[in-house]
């Protein structure tokens, strides 16, 4: 179903990412932005009360008719649990209590990561600094697609089901791509989850459980909110590897759609990157954003110049620290 697209290789640069050169600039500009490089507290209640809707939730859904549990995990848990991803991504940045209390971060990340049912909050934060480090850098940074995906999934049907599929993507593509060792914070992560998963499935059912590990698969997968994943750096516009979003969806994922903010200043919390953005106001109103995650989900899968192979890379020069 659907034409091939038109490419078959990833947009290969030689160049440095721009968001280094540019915080410069801007830092040199306006140094009042620095004043904004402080944790977010409203982060911790907010994420505090998310999880606890969700524990709600499981008691609620425990035992409807099984239409009904998947009804609401798309409808509403979807909601919730992939905004609680962004409240992990925001922890990982130690936006919550601050660079000073590191740990903390790590700790209150894994109390985040409880609804979402699968261990992934220790991962994400080793990784993610990586793709901030090393934007688009080959055999690193493992938000950019596979080899396989990019030859594979290349027409409109076969684009669909990787969009479905996103979650499972992200979460085996670094095994294929920059594996690392696991740290015994992974492995506290992985068992305080599972722990979580058995009390959820003892005190309250299979309904329950499942409630909550398809509300992350399908808020993950196609849903509006996942337009972000393609929007934050595929390229749609040659030359342009990040986007920022600045529609309404904002409101309940930290400010991600910022995004071009976001890599310029990432010890910024979500909150402030509008602030960011009015105060030099003309070093991004004038790049490309979007206004629709839907949209961009909707151009992804039915033009044929779009594919996962529409990511810029670069082979990554000097020394690589990597977590």
């Amino acid at each position: 179903m659907g034409n091939r697209v038109s490419r078959d290789d990833f947009e290969w640069v030689y160049t440095d990412q721009p968001h280094a050169d540019r915080r410069r600039e801007i830092l040199a500009k306006y140094p009042e932005i620095k004043s904004l490089m402080k944790p977010d507290s409203n982060l911790i209640w907010i994420t505090a009360m998310m999880v606890f809707i969700q524990l709600i939730a499981f008691y609620l859904v425990k035992d409807l008719d099984w239409k009904w549990v998947i009804f609401w995990a798309y409808t509403f848990g979807s909601c919730i649990n992939h905004s609680m991803t962004l409240a992990i991504h925001e922890i990982s940045h130690n936006s919550a209590f601050g660079n000073c209390k590191a740990m903390w971060n790590r700790w209150f990340g894994m109390f985040a990561n409880f609804p979402i049912g699968v261990p992934y909050s220790i991962s994400f934060k080793r990784y993610h600094m990586d793709h901030h480090r090393y934007l688009g850098g080959d055999g690193i940074d493992v938000d950019i697609p596979t080899d396989f995906e990019g030859w594979f999934f290349c027409t409109t049907f076969r684009k669909l089901v990787w969009v479905i599929l996103q979650p499972l993507f992200y979460a085996f593509r670094p095994v294929f791509i920059n594996p690392k060792p696991i740290s015994y914070l992974e492995m506290i992560n992985t068992v305080l989850q599972i722990c979580f998963n058995i009390t959820v499935y003892y005190f309250l059912g299979i309904k329950s459980l499942v409630y909550m590990l398809a509300a992350s698969l399908l808020g993950l997968g196609l849903h509006p909110i996942s337009g972000h994943f393609i929007a934050e750096h595929y390229m749609f516009l040659k030359g342009h590897e990040t986007y920022s979003y600045y529609g309404p969806l904002n409101l309940i994922t930290f400010n991600v759609g910022y995004h071009n903010e976001h890599h310029d200043f990432p010890n910024i919390p979500g909150k402030s990157l509008p602030l960011v953005r009015k105060i030099a106001a003309e070093y991004y109103d004038n790049l490309p954003h979007y206004n629709s995650w839907t949209k961009v989900l909707y151009d992804f899968v039915m033009d044929d110049t779009i594919s996962p192979y529409s990511r810029v890379k670069r082979h990554q020069k000097g020394q690589v620290v990597q977590d």
